[in-house]
Parts: structure tokens; C-alpha cells; sequence
């Protein structure tokens, strides 16, 4: 995908499998009736690609990062896998559904209409297209006390992904040539891995925010967040993180 990250792929198995596991209650918009052939875009490490394939149906399993890939190839190595860009794809052929977990929030605002239309161009008519992503007020508290910290050291905070409401993110499917059919944002905690789990989420998916600053500076900054969110995100001994996402279904017209 074009994306603001680059990717830890054993890391990420580690300390992040949640993110697929959250993915299989999102598989459940997909008709499996009408499909046959799937596109799992931004596939990673190809665990969400292997419960797809279980539906019986033929899957393509999608990523830009090569790491993530690898590690994908070697514990799937029945799975047929492509290293390409979400916003300037094309398939062979069009597939039935295309399928979308915790992917289009690494993607710029400005390059979403592209990354829709190439989605729209892989589907045959008629065609679903499934997505989950982080939507509007997602980890709203861990970017404000970063923004805060940047702040306080003269520095500017960039927030790496795209938190989109259903109001701003539907019409961009509408103009790609969509039928959406589905929509909701709601809000869901999600508990972060071990005693210095907050620590790591940071350092995972805000890797972009801290090119050029020290490795002091950068840990002096985490310190600071993670001690004035403490007191908000640390429940029983457990750091828990205010994710918010956005789940839809469209199809094709």
C-alpha cells in the first residue's frame, strides 16, 4: 500500500495480532455465496488471507510491504501473494469481492480516490467490496498527548494515518462508483500487550512521527505520554487503547 509506515513484520505478530483477530468479525459482511474469487488487500502476514481461503473461495493475498510478505509466503506457501500499491493496482482479471482490514487509514487523505478506484477497476459487477479502518476519534487520547509533548519541545506532531467519519469517507465511495450498502463507526477498546504495551503501540504505528528526533528525545516523549495517560489507559493492569473504527460493505454498480 502507499503508506506512512514501514513494517516490522515479526514485531507485529508478536505484539499486534489482534488486529487480524478483530478482522474476522468483519469477514461476516461478505456473501460467500456470490463469491468465488477474493482480493485481500493489504494482506500482511497473510493470517485474515488463510481464514478466507476456508470459505472455499480462490484468494489473492495483496501488500506493499515486503517483510510482511515473506513472513506471509512462508507460513501460507499454498496462497498466491502480490507486493503492489493499493492506490496503483491492477488485476489480471476482476475478482468478486475485495477485502479490507486495518488497511485504508495508512493511505493519505489525497490518495484515497485513487486507492477506491483501483478497487473499483479489481471487482467484476455486481462485486463487494468489505472494509474496516480506523475512523474518526481513533486513539484520539495517544495522538493528543503526543501532539501535546511535540508541542512542548517546539516541535510539530504528524499524525501518520487518515480517521475518516461515515460523512467523509461514504461520498468518496459514492464518486468511485459504489453502492454502499453498510456503514457504522462505533468505538472499540482494544487491550495492548504487556506492561509497557503503550510503549510499543507508539513505537509500531507512529514510527513516521519521530523521523529525525533522537532516540533520547523520542523515548523522553513516549515516557511523558505514557505517563499523563496512565491514569485514563492502564485498567487492571492492562494498557487499553481508545480505537474508534469504521466497518462498510458497497458494491459495485
Amino acid at each position: 500500500m502507499e503508506m506512512n509506515q514501514d513494517w516490522d513484520a515479526n514485531g507485529y505478530v508478536k505484539s499486534f495480532g489482534f488486529v487480524p483477530q478483530y478482522g474476522q468479525d468483519v469477514m461476516r459482511l461478505l456473501d460467500y455465496e456470490r463469491i468465488r474469487t477474493l482480493l485481500d488487500l493489504g494482506c500482511g502476514n497473510g493470517a485474515l488471507t488463510a481464514r478466507l481461503l476456508e470459505q472455499g473461495i480462490r484468494v489473492i493475498g495483496m501488500d506493499s510491504s515486503a517483510s510482511m510478505l515473506a513472513q506471509a509466503r512462508q507460513i501460507h506457501p499454498t496462497i498466491h501473494f502480490l507486493q503492489a500499491d493499493a492506490t496503483s493496482f491492477a488485476l489480471s482479471e476482476p475478482v468478486d469481492a475485495v477485502f479490507s482490514n486495518a488497511v485504508l487509514h495508512w493511505i493519505d487523505e489525497a490518495r484515497q480516490p485513487a486507492a477506491l478506484q483501483c478497487i473499483y477497476r479489481a471487482l467484476v459487477p455486481g462485486g463487494q467490496f468489505v472494509f474496516e479502518m480506523g475512523g474518526s476519534g481513533c486513539n484520539q487520547l495517544i495522538h493528543g498527548a503526543l501532539a501535546a509533548a511535540f508541542s512542548k519541545r517546539g516541535r510539530t506532531y504528524q499524525r501518520p494515518q487518515y480517521f475518516p467519519t461515515i460523512g467523509q469517507y461514504t461520498p468518496l465511495l459514492g464518486q468511485a462508483g459504489f453502492k454502499v450498502v453498510y456503514a457504522t463507526l462505533f468505538d472499540r477498546p482494544t487491550p495492548l500487550q504487556g506492561e509497557h504495551g503503550l510503549k510499543y503501540w507508539i513505537c509500531m504505528f507512529v514510527k513516521s512521527a519521530f523521523v529525525g528526533i533522537t532516540a533520547d528525545e523520542r523515548d523522553a516523549i513516549i515516557d511523558e505520554v505514557a505517563s499523563k495517560l496512565r491514569p485514563r489507559m492502564y485498567q487492571h493492569g492492562t494498557w487499553v487503547a481508545d480505537y474508534v473504527r469504521l466497518r462498510a460493505k458497497a458494491v459495485k454498480e
